[in-house]
């Protein structure tokens, strides 16, 4: 059975696209494949992070992923398990400046200011590359975002292979998912939807109350002409077809069904079934969520005992890394 590692990040709290985007697939994986999912706190710290605050995200995101369908046993959070950093640091040694300096993502986060950046920001891919390999996962749902790092994981794999002489590290597939919903800011079609957008209109989180999600709804940006019969007479229309996109993946029906309701239709009315499924739909979210919640300390020793199981599989293998580049045993 193919290993599949991915992470999601602990900061914020997990929305609606990171639901119909991954959430949703990692749950359906679980049953085909064998499944670690990561919640990556050591990279949420390349950005400055209050304590406080990482500690209780770190916490929601895990009640909101099992609450989600996502098994206790494959859930944990990236820190517990020392192999990431060991062999991060290794990777920090194997990776060319130059393969980092070309990486697209550290230059749109940088922006202007990259002298003023942590190095940590700088190396991130390293860690994404030890995140999948210290387990030896041979498969990565990506999205276009992360390809460039897969491929940077590929090439640090076989350098490492090449300048110690082994076939240690295997290469890494795209898992390539079924086609999901590509879901975008509720306040700017343009954008997706993010956990970083400013605007807290922009998004709507697993764990919202219905009362907030239905006001979401009500002030997501929309344009004044009814929406079409067909799905091709929503181009130029991206407001609008946003809001299609997310009722068809949320009630599991396609666009097309969709228009061919509420051909006609202005927007209150749509606006109004579409809050109605959201909050069916993610009602149970957060009530499962809220009820992990009320026991921090169970929630913890859940991700504890994970972080054990991932250990047991990550230490003999970063440990065989460590050997090969010529450390002595601990």
């Amino acid at each position: 059975m193919a290993r599949i590692f991915s992470g999601i990040q602990p900061t914020g709290i997990a929305h609606l696209g990171n639901y119909l985007g991954a959430i949703q697939n990692w749950v359906k994986l679980q049953e085909t494949h064998e499944c670690l999912f990561c919640l990556v706190d050591l990279h949420a710290i390349t950005m400055a992070q209050d304590p406080a605050g990482l500690r209780d995200q770190t916490r929601v995101n895990a009640a909101i992923l099992l609450a989600c369908g996502i098994k206790p046993e494959t859930l944990f959070h990236q820190s517990a398990v020392h192999a990431h950093a060991r062999l991060a640091w290794i990777f920090n040694c194997v990776a060319r400046f130059g393969w980092l300096n070309r990486m697209t993502q550290f230059k749109d986060k940088a922006g202007r200011d990259r002298e003023a950046v942590s190095t940590g920001l700088f190396v991130y891919p390293n860690l994404m590359a030890a995140d999948i390999l210290a387990y030896h996962a041979t498969q990565v749902p990506v999205g276009d975002d992360q390809r460039q790092h897969l491929e940077l994981a590929n090439d640090i794999a076989a350098k490492f292979n090449h300048d110690y002489g082994v076939d240690f590290f295997p290469r890494i597939e795209p898992y390539i998912p079924p086609a999901t919903a590509r879901i975008m800011s509720l306040r700017d079609a343009s954008k997706k939807m993010s956990k970083s957008d400013p605007s807290d209109q922009s998004r709507i989180h697993l764990n919202d109350e219905p009362d907030s999600i239905a006001a979401k709804i009500r002030r997501a940006k929309t344009d004044p002409a009814p929406l079409p019969d067909h799905a091709e007479a929503l181009a130029g229309r991206p407001e609008a077809a946003n809001l299609v996109s997310i009722f068809a993946a949320i009630t599991g029906r396609s666009s097309a069904q969709i228009l061919t309701e509420y051909a006609g239709s202005g927007f209150g009315p749509f606006k109004e079934k579409l809050a109605e499924a959201l909050i069916g739909t993610l009602a149970p979210i957060r009530e499962r969520s809220a009820a992990l919640l009320a026991d921090p300390a169970h929630l913890d020793r859940t991700l504890q005992t994970s972080a054990r199981r991932a250990a047991a599989i990550a230490d003999p293998i970063v440990d065989e890394a460590e050997r090969l580049v010529g450390f002595l045993p601990r």
